[in-house]
C-alpha cells in the first residue's frame, strides 16, 4: 500500500505508465487526456508527467477497461484453453466467467479440475494474460431424461461449492425443478446461497409470477430473454439480463431495444457459445461492442455492459474501470465505433498486441481424465430405420439464427419411412458414455441436408452422438468414424469421408487454433455443399436439437422430449382406438 501511494504521489517511479492516451471514464462516460500509471499491477494514478520503468506510448487510442463475458462456454469453440486464449486475450478480454458444464457432463469435476489448471499455466512475467471464474454446472446433467458421463447430484454440489476451484453455481436451466420447488434442486441452490457465491440462471420465456419465483429463488442472470418486453420485465424483477452475442444465438437486435438510460446498468454482455472460426474472424466482445453500437445502443451504455455491470453484478470487487486501486486491466482500442484493439495489458503486463497474444499459448497439459471419452454400442443402418404405421410423424422445425424448435406434425406411412428426395432429414442421438446402445431417433425439417450423413460427438448437454441424414448407412458409417476418432466432427457423402478429431473429451482439439478453424472450416463447407442452408450454422446449430432445456421439441438418446409437457412423447402419434 505504502508504494501505491508513493507511486501516486511521484516519490517512487511507477512500474508501467502509458502516456499519451485518452482514458474513458465508465463512472462518468467521459474521456480524460492524461498518464496513465501502474504500480503492484494496480492502478494509482490518472495525470501527468508520471515516470514508469516501462512507459508506452498509446498514441492518441482510447483507453478501455479490458471487456468482461458474464457468460461463456468455452468448449464450444472447440479450442483447448490455451488456444482460446491466444485468440481472446488479443480482442480485449481481460475476465470470463465460464461455465465448463460441457466437460463437467462428460468428466465430472475432473473436467472442471483439467480447465482451471490448463488456464493456470499459462502466464507472462508471472502473471496470467486473464481471469477465470468457473462455476460449478448445476444441471449434470441438464435434465434427468438422458445419459451424461457423470451426474452431479445434491449432496456433491455441496461439497464441491466451498472449493476455491469455483466462484458461483452454474445456469440453472432446470427451470421447472425451481419453480416446483424440487428438493434437489433447492438443496443445489441453497448451497451456493449458504457458500456466499452467486447463482446464473436461465429461464426461457419465464414471466410473471414464474419469473418472480425463479428471482425468489436466489437466480440472479439469465441469458435466455428473446424479445424486448421480456428483457425489460427480467431487469425490472432484479435480474442482470445477459445480451448474447454468439455464434449460433445473437439477440443484439432485440435485446438493445430493451435498453434505456434508466435501466442499462442491469444489462451485461455474454458470448455463450463461439466457435473458433467466429473468434479468429469477427473478435470476442469486441465483435458484440460493434454490434450494439452499430445497432444504435449509444456506446457508453454498450461499454458498461461489457464492463462493470459485470462486475457488479457479480461483486467484483477492483475490476471494470480504470481508476485508482483498480486492476491494470486495460484495452487499447481506436475509437469508440469499431473497437479495434490493438494493445491488452492485464495486472500491468502488456499480454497482447496488434492482433497477437505475447504469452506462450502451446498446448501442453491433456490429463487422462479427458481422453479416449467415446464408449458406444457398435451401429448398423439398421438402428437408424424408422417404421411408420399409419399415424402421425413428429418432426423438429429450427428457428432459423436460433435454438428453438417447433413441433409440426405429417402423415406417416404404414412400412419404413425414406426420407431422400424430401425435405426432411433424419436425426439420431447415440449414447456415448456407457455403451448402453440407447439410439433416440427423430426427423428435422427445412435443414437442407442431403446424399449422406453429418455427425458431431457434441451435443448439448450430454455431448452423446448427434447424427443427421438421409441415409441410414451413411448415419453408421459416420458414427464409426466418430467412435474411431475418439470423438470429432464428420461428414459422410458423395464419395468422400471427412473427419475431425476432438481428442479433449470429445468437445475440443489439442490442435493449434489455425488448425482447428482450418479444419471445421472444411467441414461446414462439405456440409454447405450438401444442402445445409444459410440461416443454420451446420453443426453448432445441429448441436442444439439435444438441448432439453430450451422449447419446444428436442431428442435424447432416450427418445423426443418436449420440453412444453416436460416428458417423452413417442415419433410418431397414431390415432386412439377404443378396445372392446
Amino acid at each position: 500500500m505504502k508504494r501505491l501511494i508513493d507511486c501516486a504521489l511521484k516519490r517512487e517511479v511507477c512500474d508501467l505508465v502509458i502516456k499519451n492516451g485518452r482514458i474513458y471514464n465508465v463512472f462518468t462516460a467521459a474521456l480524460e487526456e492524461g498518464d496513465l500509471a501502474v504500480a503492484e499491477g494496480r492502478i494509482v494514478a490518472i495525470g501527468k508527467g508520471y515516470r514508469g520503468k516501462r512507459e508506452y506510448d498509446a498514441a492518441g487510442r482510447i483507453l478501455l477497461p479490458a471487456f468482461m463475458d458474464s457468460h461463456i462456454h468455452i468448449e464450444s469453440s472447440m479450442l483447448s484453453p490455451e488456444a482460446w486464449a491466444a485468440l481472446a486475450v488479443p480482442r480485449g478480454t481481460g475476465l470470463v466467467v465460464a461455465d465448463p458444464h460441457e466437460i463437467v457432463n462428460v468428466c465430472g469435476i475432473a473436467g472442471a479440475e483439467y480447465m482451471r489448471e490448463a488456464f493456470s499455466r499459462l502466464s507472462l512475467e508471472g502473471e496470467q494474460p486473464l481471469d477465470v471464474l468457473l462455476q460449478l454446472p448445476s444441471c449434470v446433467p441438464a435434465t434427468p431424461f438422458e445419459t451424461s458421463g457423470a451426474v452431479i447430484d445434491a449432496r456433491e454440489t455441496e461439497r464441491e461449492i466451498a472449493r476455491p476451484l469455483f466462484f458461483g453455481l452454474g445456469e440453472m436451466m432446470n427451470f421447472p425443478g425451481v419453480l416446483a420447488a424440487d428438493e434437489e434442486v433447492l438443496r443445489k441452490l441453497q448451497a451456493a446461497h449458504a457458500a456466499g457465491k452467486p447463482v446464473d440462471g436461465h429461464g426461457p420465456d419465464l414471466s410473471g409470477e414464474e419469473l418472480c419465483a425463479y428471482r425468489a429463488a436466489g437466480i440472479l442472470t439469465d441469458h435466455e430473454s428473446r424479445t424486448a418486453a421480456e428483457c425489460r420485465e427480467k431487469a425490472a424483477r432484479g435480474m442482470y439480463v445477459q445480451i448474447r452475442c454468439g455464434s449460433s444465438v445473437n439477440n443484439i437486435a432485440d435485446a438493445k431495444d430493451a435498453i434505456d438510460a434508466d435501466n442499462y446498468r442491469r444489462f451485461v454482455l455474454c458470448s455463450d457459445d463461439k466457435n473458433a472460426a467466429d473468434l479468429s474472424s469477427r473478435g470476442h466482445l469486441d465483435d458484440a461492442l460493434r454490434r450494439l453500437v452499430q445497432a444504435g445502443l449509444p456506446a457508453k451504455y454498450a461499454i458498461a455492459l461489457a464492463t462493470l455491470n459485470v462486475a457488479e453484478c457479480y461483486g467484483l470487487k477492483d475490476v471494470g474501470a480504470l481508476a485508482p486501486r483498480y486492476f491494470a486491466n486495460i484495452a487499447l482500442v481506436d475509437d469508440l465505433e469499431h473497437f479495434r484493439v490493438s494493445a491488452v495489458f492485464h495486472r500491468g503486463i502488456l499480454m497482447a498486441e496488434n492482433g497477437k497474444a505475447l504469452f506462450s499459448a502451446q498446448q501442453r497439459y491433456l490429463p487422462a481424465a479427458v481422453r479416449s471419452t467415446v464408449k458406444m454400442k457398435e451401429v448398423t443402418a439398421e438402428s437408424f430405420r424408422i417404421v411408420g404405421h399409419g399415424g402421425k410423424f413428429r418432426v423438429m422445425q429450427v428457428q432459423p439464427h436460433g435454438l428453438y424448435t417447433a413441433e409440426k406434425l405429417i402423415p406417416a406411412p404404414v412400412g419404413e419411412l425414406c426420407v431422400k428426395g424430401s425435405d426432411l432429414c433424419k436425426l439420431a442421438v447415440v449414447e456415448r458414455h456407457f455403451g448402453t446402445g440407447n439410439i433416440g431417433l427423430g426427423l428435422v425439417e427445412g435443414y437442407g441436408f442431403h446424399g449422406g450423413a453429418m455427425g458431431i460427438s457434441v451435443a448439448h448437454d450430454s455431448h452423446n452422438l448427434v447424427l443427421l441424414g438421409d441415409d441410414d448407412g451413411a448415419m453408421a458409417r459416420c458414427a464409426a468414424l466418430l467412435a474411431q476418432a475418439g470423438g470429432g466432427m464428420a461428414v459422410v457423402g458423395e464419395g468422400r469421408e471427412e473427419v475431425f478429431p476432438l481428442d479433449i473429451a470429445g468437445l475440443m482439439s489439442s490442435a493449434p487454433a489455425e488448425e482447428v478453424i482450418l479444419r471445421t472450416d472444411g467441414l461446414q463447407k462439405l456440409a454447405r455443399s450438401m444442402g445445409v442452408k444459410e440461416h443454420y450454422e451446420p453443426f453448432m446449430t445441429m448441436i442444439f436439437l439435444s438441448l432439453a432445456v430450451i422449447p419446444q421439441l428436442k431428442l435424447l438418446d432416450r427418445g423426443l422430449f418436449d420440453l412444453s409437457k416436460w416428458s417423452f412423447v413417442p415419433l410418431e402419434e397414431r390415432e386412439k382406438v377404443d378396445l372392446p
